[in-house]
This record gives structure tokens, sequence and C-alpha cells, in this order.
């Protein structure tokens, strides 16, 4: 499987711009056979909180891409804000869908565990499922940024998933907390993860990207830092193998990690 990652320099919630630089690298990729793109998280308009201008109702970003799909025949990964209606009353969500070749919808996943700390939690809606699709007999999942924090779902996801991208827009300032999630997620659950992130300068805060593929054994494989562009790398088909030759995952006891959660959390209550 030949992925791409793109690491975008996102023009602040500006979709039109984005979206004519994200024609140039699907198209890059694909002239570089990649199957499959992925880009950062809010793909197009940046991590921004700015709700009513960058929301969507009927998915235009998401014709527009699949356009780009029709085009080159090529997968494509893609962050975007969508509002819905629940019970009369407006909802947000930070939204990443995958669109496959021939234009279908493989995935669609809503960030489980909005950024507390930028407030994310005031303007968007927490997801509550996992995402998992099959491209090409590879199975994939995807999570969002700050999901990288919370292993408890990734261990979930890699019960199916051989790889998992992770796009983000993360700053620089916490660069070294990227690297270590991203290579003990690889790790814990030997699967190949896949950091997508923005770079450049945004409202105030600097993301150096730091886009790579790390592989089950937590060896980083490519990297991209401080400037845009893409990695492109062919991911072996070799998961099954690696959890067949060093069995961690059939050591895990659920049962027993579920009954000691309940136990200590009963003695405080």
């Amino acid at each position: 499987m030949r992925v791409a990652l793109c690491q975008l320099d996102i023009a602040w919630e500006d979709k039109k711009v984005n979206l004519e630089q994200a024609k140039v690298y699907i198209e890059e990729a694909k002239e570089e056979g990649a199957e499959i793109i992925f880009f950062p998280e809010m793909s197009f308009t940046g991590f921004s909180m700015n709700v009513n201008l960058i929301k969507e109702e009927h998915g235009e970003t998401l014709k527009e891409v699949r356009e780009m799909v029709a085009a080159n025949q090529i997968a494509v990964g893609i962050g975007w804000v969508k509002a819905e209606e629940t019970g009369g009353k407006e909802s947000i969500k930070n939204f990443y869908t995958v669109i496959g070749s021939q234009g279908e919808i493989l995935s669609n996943y809503v960030k489980i565990h909005p950024f507390h700390y930028a407030k994310e939690d005031q303007y968007f809606t927490a997801g509550n499922r996992i995402a998992l699709f099959e491209y090409r007999e590879r199975m994939f999942s995807t999570f969002l940024c700050y999901d990288l924090r919370f292993p408890e779902v990734f261990e979930i996801a890699s019960r199916k998933a051989e790889i998992i991208a992770v796009p983000a827009n993360w700053p620089q300032a916490r660069k070294e907390h990227w690297l270590t999630l991203l290579r003990a997620r690889a790790i814990e659950n030997q699967v190949y993860m896949l950091g997508i992130n923005c770079v450049g300068e945004k409202e105030g805060q600097y993301f150096s990207g730091d886009s790579c593929v790390i592989d089950p054994n937590g060896n980083i494989m490519e990297s991209l830092s401080d400037q845009e562009g893409l990695i492109v790398l062919d991911i072996p088909n070799n998961t099954a193998q690696i959890r067949e030759g060093f069995p961690v995952k059939q050591d895990r006891q659920p049962e027993l990690y579920q009954k000691l959660s309940e136990e200590i959390n009963g003695n405080f209550e």
C-alpha cells in the first residue's frame, strides 16, 4: 500500500486557497504512485473556532474533493466541519472523511475528544464511534489530533486496524509529545501510525509539522519538518506477522481491566 501524507501550510479560514493547493498535491501524489492521500485536521480552514464561517450543511468541500478524486483515481482523507440538526438543535462536528478512489465514502469520523484546553468543546459536539474502513485489502482507522492522548480508543481500533492515521493541527510547542505519543501508539498496538500535521504560522502559533510514518516497532520510517510537502511511502503488509512473532495482544486482560476500573472508581465515590 503506497500512501501519501500532505503536510499543508493551511491558509487560515480560506477554503478556496487551500482547495487549490490540495488539488496540486493530489495530482503530485498520484504521479508518485500513491493509492491514498491524507490531509491534516480541518484541512482547508485550519483549527478555527469560528464555526459560523467554516461550517457546512451540505458538504460543499466533499463535492469539490470528489471532483479531484474522479480526475486522479486516488482515495483522499480530509478534515472539515459539519453542521447537523439534532432534535431541532444545531450540532457542529469536527469531521474526518475518507473518500475512495471511485468517489464512495469509505469512512466518516467525528472527533471523540474535543480539545478542552483550546475551548473546542464549547463549539463542537464530541463523536462516539470509532471509524474503521478497508481499502485495497488493508484495514485502516482514523482519529484526530487530541485523540492521540487517549490510548484506550487506539487499542480498540487496533483489534481490526493495521494502519491508523492521525490528522492534526499540533503546535511545535508540544512537538515531543506528538512524536512520543505516535511512537507509543504504534508500539503498544503493533500498528503503522500515520501522523499528518499542518505547518507554518497560524494565529500566533507555529506548527513545525513533523508529519511521519511510524512502523509497529516504533521506528520512524520517514518524516517531514518545517516545510510544506508530501511524504510518499510504501506500507509493508506485515502487521500480522509482527503480531504473531511477538504476540503482545494475546496477553491483554480486558475483563480484568474493566473490573479494576470499576473497583477503583467505587473506592473513591
